[in-house]
């Protein structure tokens, strides 16, 4: 056998396993996890909001009833009373689904990988959006399939450029199989697609004959009271959405679903049964007892409060501290802010020095395949405190400014954004 010193079974790894890397955003918990650190990095739903003494005294009459069938192997497609209640859930933003269309994964990213297990075959060509979720980037580079980006603006994605997209990659005779879209407070992005862009982009789908991956963990947490209606809503057929219970309830127990045509559904179950032979009866079972007992739809409006009161710490701090030169989304939901820096500062070269000063972010480059994002980072706010925010965007600012004295001091004529001022919020994502 050969192979290298530090690793003697590298030569007889399966090809895909060299697109398997570490997640930016995983290599960071170590650190951000310090009690010193101010984290706006990870994605952490602020579970200490939760009923924990009700949550537990629903455990507790759970196993007390229920013990003997939440301690067994279960259905492979998930638990029938609770795939009834994902329904009720998946209610208010307009996703009318049968309990049979339905199928409980462990969190919506095993979803994410039975779709792309049992659509694409190495090569085959899912498109994304620019930038685009971390874990599902993860998920495709393992399958060998070559992710393109999409442009977007400040309301997702762009149809012109998904159109463009979609007609080169006919023109090469290459395979489109997927287009994921985050539509509703995107991560990283921040931003919502409208119901006009909504329908622009299902068009767009319908007409070329291409599957749409609808991922939407954040919908239910809008900060305007209004519910973006799901783009699934408007077409059974032609869109698998996935959904979780990570956001609104608690990340910790790993529950998700996916909703999806008759026949890819079959081929779902098959997968799952495959990888894991059921999805955990014991967390199903503790999702549907809290979902039957606890007022959950009052538990997602306080979350909406706590996450707007932090999302409202972030920009006014950035607004009061960032140099000019510096844009940012506004979301009206979820947990994230795409920042981007004034011209020629890496945020991907900052991150030692950030975290040196106590603060920890995500650089733009952990969300694209092909290296853009260096002078873009997500800072997101669902976890610390609005005083602890406000501490963290003053030490982010510190490090940006000695980014900034770097850069005169190396190239003399470099852009000069100092002293700290007001900032113009703005959608830019490139």
């Amino acid at each position: 056998m050969t192979g290298s010193r530090l690793d003697p079974w590298i030569d007889a790894y399966a090809a895909r396993a060299m697109g398997m890397t570490a997640s930016e955003i995983r290599a960071l918990f170590a650190v951000a996890s310090r009690p010193e650190v101010v984290s706006l990095a990870g994605g952490m739903p602020y579970v200490d909001a939760l009923p924990m003494d009700a949550i537990a005294s629903s455990v507790a009459h759970l196993l007390t009833t229920r013990g003997h069938v939440a301690m067994q192997y279960g259905n492979g497609q998930g638990d029938q009373s609770l795939r009834e209640q994902i329904c009720e859930v998946m209610a208010p933003v307009g996703v009318q689904a049968h309990p049979d269309d339905i199928v409980v994964t462990a969190g919506s990213q095993m979803a994410l990988d039975l779709v792309t297990r049992v659509f694409c075959d190495p090569g085959d060509v899912v498109l994304v959006e620019a930038p685009s979720y971390v874990g599902a980037l993860g998920v495709f580079r393992s399958y060998q399939v070559d992710v393109q980006h999409v442009a977007m603006d400040e309301q997702g994605l762009v149809p012109e450029a998904l159109s463009e997209a979609l007609a080169a990659c006919r023109e090469a005779g290459k395979r489109v199989k997927l287009i994921y879209t985050i539509p509703s407070y995107h991560n990283p992005a921040g931003v919502t697609q409208g119901a006009e862009r909504r329908a622009q982009i299902l068009t767009i789908a319908q007409n070329a004959g291409v599957l749409l991956l609808e991922d939407d963990p954040y919908g239910l947490l809008g900060f305007d009271g209004e519910v973006p209606q799901a783009i699934r809503s408007h077409d059974s057929e032609g869109v698998v959405y996935l959904g979780s219970f990570s956001k609104t309830i608690a990340a910790g127990l790993r529950v998700g679903w996916a909703v999806a045509p008759h026949a890819v559904r079959e081929k779902l179950v098959l997968a799952s049964e495959a990888a894991i032979l059921c999805p955990s009866n014991f967390s199903q079972l503790t999702v549907s007892e809290y979902l039957r007992t606890q007022p959950w739809m009052d538990q997602v409006k306080a979350f909406r409060e706590l996450y707007r009161e932090r999302r409202d710490a972030l920009l006014t701090t950035m607004e009061q501290q960032f140099p000019a030169g510096t844009t940012w989304t506004v979301p009206s939901g979820g947990f994230y802010s795409w920042v981007t820096l004034p011209d020629g500062i890496d945020a991907t070269a900052m991150l030692p020095r950030a975290v040196a000063a106590l603060v920890a972010y995500v650089p733009g480059t952990g969300f694209y395949v092909d290296g853009q994002g260096r002078d873009s980072m997500r800072l997101s706010y669902c976890y610390p405190t609005p005083e602890r925010i406000a501490e963290g965007v003053r030490r982010l600012l510190a490090t940006v400014i000695e980014a900034e004295l770097d850069l005169i001091q190396t190239f003399g004529n470099a852009p000069v954004h100092l002293p700290p001022g007001p900032a113009t919020p703005g959608p830019d994502l490139a």
